[in-house]
């Protein structure tokens, strides 16, 4: 047997490829570009963490008021039981709740709404509640 320097040096360069190409490029390429630090993580959890608090105390303060005492009263549901409702919700109903519970605040704050209409806001709003967590 001889060694031939051209023949090993060919198949080194076709192992050397195919090693190459058997790996896809996007995946080199995926693992650099996806990667999340610590700090980043920790921060987008506690912005997360404070956007769904800040939420749930609109909501809470929305139902908390005086009308919606009374709506609620009236509608013969408990007040209670929908305030404790609110924090099962996941943070995309509580964010639409809040948006909702912030505006109907608003509207009824520049006399664009009448308390019959905020009643049947709150009433509509305590419901949904209580349907999003009765599905559950």
């Amino acid at each position: 047997m001889r060694f031939d320097l051209k023949q090993s040096s060919r198949v080194a360069l076709a192992v050397g490829l195919a090693a190459v190409f058997a790996l896809p490029q996007n995946l080199v390429a995926e693992t650099a570009s996806h990667l999340v630090s610590a700090s980043e993580l920790q921060q987008a959890v506690v912005k997360a963490s404070t956007e769904r608090q800040q939420n749930r105390s609109e909501v809470q303060r929305f139902l908390s008021s005086e009308q919606a005492q009374k709506a609620l009263k009236s509608a013969h549901m408990n007040p209670e039981q929908v305030k404790t409702a609110v924090s099962t919700l996941n943070d995309a109903e509580l964010a639409q709740l809040a948006t909702r519970a912030h505006k109907a605040q608003a509207d009824f704050a520049a006399g664009t709404l009448s308390d019959r209409d905020l009643i049947i806001i709150i009433v509509a709003i305590a419901a949904l509640i209580l349907i999003i967590v009765a599905v559950r």
